[in-house]
């Protein structure tokens, strides 16, 4: 069962490998279909109100999710492919966040 990034990373592996695609999932070639997902994602949002996004119907919030779940699936084999660890990484970003933007004093 996938429950963490570290299963997820598992099952993707295993995924590929079992279809031979291993030898596709290139740095190079998983950056560029992340940026495609990311792209069909934001197709769901080009003109809407920013009211209108917070109130998806259940089809369209059914077809985001699945272009969510495909742009993780790349973000994470991505990530595997150069041996980064996204929780670290991430953890990082938001400390060096933190201080680049420190909260405002009242």
């Amino acid at each position: 069962m996938i429950t963490d990034l570290v299963s997820l990373r598992a099952a993707l592996r295993d995924f590929a490998a079992e279809r031979g695609w291993r030898q596709y999932h290139t740095p190079k070639n998983l950056a560029m279909a992340l940026i495609v997902e990311a792209a069909e994602l934001v197709e769901h949002f080009q003109w809407l109100t920013p009211e209108q996004s917070l109130g998806l119907s259940t089809e369209k919030l059914g077809e985001v999710r699945e272009e969510v779940a495909d742009t993780l699936i790349y973000l994470v084999e991505l990530a595997d492919a150069l041996e980064i660890d996204l929780i670290a990484a991430a953890r990082d970003k938001i400390a060096k966040n933190a201080i680049k933007y420190p909260v405002p004093k009242p």
